[in-house]
């Protein structure tokens, strides 16, 4: 099979990065072009970001996460720590992250390492999601094969008479990363 693709072309000129626009804080230019992907109407949602890992089987990985937060320390994002990409990270904890909000025509790499957040900023916001996503996070052997369908059905369905009119508390493998910059191109 062979399809050539050489034709595929656009002039990106939309927004161009200037030197009189930067600021001495990186932090402050993530925030401005945030800002701007997330009411652009284009952009559904400005926060998906791509996360590399290098996997246990030493090729990199790219995955699509949301990021849900970010502060001048680094950016961060939520998910199973016995996942694949929680097993990468605790093998090798630098990552790459990468924003691409194409309306915009523009990109943000960051090269980082991450590493876990203090569990009670995990539960805080563990506590923010809705009932059917801290279910998932019990269900949900996140990047293990499943026996069958029915079979996770079944267990989320007794996850949810288990947990109905109590609290669901944040699973121990379940939590967040944050990515610590070591450098930031735009």
């Amino acid at each position: 099979m062979e399809n050539d693709l050489s034709h595929h072309r656009k002039s990106y000129e939309r927004n161009p990065l200037l030197k009189e626009d930067l600021s001495e804080n990186p932090m402050e230019l993530f925030q401005k072009w945030f800002l701007e992907a997330d009411a652009f109407e284009g952009i559904d949602e400005a926060n998906a970001m791509s996360v590399s890992t290098i996997g246990l089987d030493g090729f990199p990985k790219t995955r699509i996460v949301l990021l849900k937060k970010f502060t001048w320390e680094g950016f961060i994002f939520y998910t199973n720590y016995k996942s694949e990409k929680g097993r990468a990270i605790a093998k090798n904890p630098h990552v790459s992250l990468n924003f691409f909000w194409h309306g915009l025509e523009r990109q943000v790499i960051i090269k980082g390492s991450a590493e876990k957040i203090a569990p009670n900023l995990s539960d805080g916001y563990f506590e923010s999601r809705p009932d059917g996503s801290k279910l998932g996070a019990w269900a949900s052997d996140q990047s293990e094969e499943i026996d069958s369908r029915e079979a996770l059905d079944l267990r989320l369905k007794k996850l949810e008479e288990t947990y109905m009119g109590k609290e669901i508390p944040r699973p121990d493998h379940w939590g967040g990363y944050i990515v610590k910059p070591v450098s930031i191109e735009f």
